[in-house]
């Protein structure tokens, strides 16, 4: 057992009470529109691709602080493969697996020059932003493309029932809603509580009892929170479905898996483990495949949001996926960062967006604003590396 250490305890949550401090300002700010049902929900289901591309975009900046630019290219390229596979009339469920295939496809077609051909991530994924960006032109032959079936539309969030029904009735709060927030608060506190006791009956190393429980409540009392915020409009939006299985799967995975531990490990020290007998090469190529696959999911959820593809969606999709990885706590270095902390960071970006675009701010002033968020982000991460030095 070892004692409560609250600047510790500060420095391990500092995007935590960032996103804390800004949704105050904002919530000051708009006079406490932010935080209304609506916008919410609009927060959850607008920042969607952001959260699946910070997940895969991770596992890429994890092996040496790589990035994947070419994600937003093929957001488009993909959805505007659908796009057009469903106006021909092919079945939803044919075209969702092969949209599924074409980004695996393509995150393959780049993880081999990466890991293989040994040519620079950056350079690789440039090209690749350049290619899928006019391939996607060529396969929507410059036009928008509308999306009608409402199956798509409904699964993956952007039509007018793409919420989870109220099973149970409710009038003027969405039962359901509540109800599963409740039981994921549940399956939290027990889990966490029977994680804490396998630890200290096995002699490793555990926070203080009241570091646990103010974690425990705080975080028990953020679900709820955001349950209660869900249910006041139409409850749980099927994107956000999408997003928690995507972000719980990867927690497992890093966490976990061999495979997950093989990223941290090449990003920590890529010689010292490639001696160790792991094929350096293998990790690579899973980790710019895996991207390829979360880019088409993005890509699904994106044109499924729109209701059509265009040529021009996606743009600075990449430079979104890499703010939320740096400000949530990812090193630019390689081998430290966390799915939970990418996720902090793409809230942070969406709530900022959304606070400023309530209170009327140029656009032009928001990428200001992020650009500045993000260069604080890498410093505190370069300072931080100097000072353990």
């Amino acid at each position: 057992m070892v004692s409560f250490n609250l600047g510790e305890a500060i420095k391990k949550y500092t995007m935590v009470i960032a996103l804390v401090v800004i949704i105050g300002i904002f919530y000051v700010g708009t006079h406490g529109t932010i935080l209304l049902p609506q916008n919410i929900n609009n927060l959850l289901s607008q920042n969607a691709y952001v959260f699946i591309l910070a997940t895969g975009m991770l596992m890429c900046i994890l092996t040496g602080g790589n990035i994947d630019l070419s994600v937003g290219s093929v957001v488009c390229f993909v959805g505007g493969v659908g796009a057009v596979m469903m106006s021909k009339g092919l079945n939803v469920w044919v075209t969702v697996i092969s949209m599924l295939i074409v980004g695996t496809l393509v995150g393959a077609w780049q993880a081999f020059w990466v890991a293989y051909i040994n040519v620079p991530p950056f350079i690789a994924t440039l090209a690749g932003m350049y290619a899928f960006r006019g391939l996607s032109n060529v396969v929507l032959n410059g036009y928008a493309v509308s999306i009608s079936n409402k199956t798509y539309l409904n699964v993956f969030g952007g039509g007018a029932d793409c919420y989870v029904p109220d099973f149970f009735g409710g009038n003027g709060i969405n039962i359901t809603c509540m109800a599963a927030g409740i039981a994921a608060v549940a399956i939290y506190v027990i889990n966490s509580l029977r994680l804490r006791m396998s630890a200290a009956k096995k002699g490793y190393e555990t926070t203080s009892a009241a570091a646990f429980y103010v974690k425990l409540v705080l975080i028990s009392g953020v679900i709820l929170f955001l349950s209660y915020k869900l249910a006041g409009y139409k409850g749980i939006p099927s994107s956000l479905i999408w997003i928690v299985i995507v972000v719980l799967s990867y927690h497992y995975f890093t966490t976990k898996t061999r495979m997950g531990r093989y990223l941290y490990a090449v990003g920590g020290n890529e010689k010292a483990t490639q001696l160790s007998g792991i094929n350096v090469k293998h990790v690579y190529f899973f980790a710019y495949t895996n991207m390829g696959f979360l880019t088409a999911l993005a890509g699904i959820l994106t044109v499924a949001r729109a209701a059509s593809a265009q040529p021009t969606y996606g743009q600075f999709y990449e430079m979104d996926a890499i703010g939320a990885c740096f400000i949530g706590g990812a090193s630019a270095y390689g081998g430290t960062g966390s799915v939970f902390g990418a996720i902090i960071g793409a809230l942070l970006m969406g709530v900022i967006n959304q606070g400023m675009s309530i209170m009327g701010v140029d656009a032009n002033y928001q990428r200001v604003v992020k650009g500045l968020v993000l260069l604080v982000a890498v410093i505190f991460d370069v300072v931080s590396k100097r000072e353990k030095k």
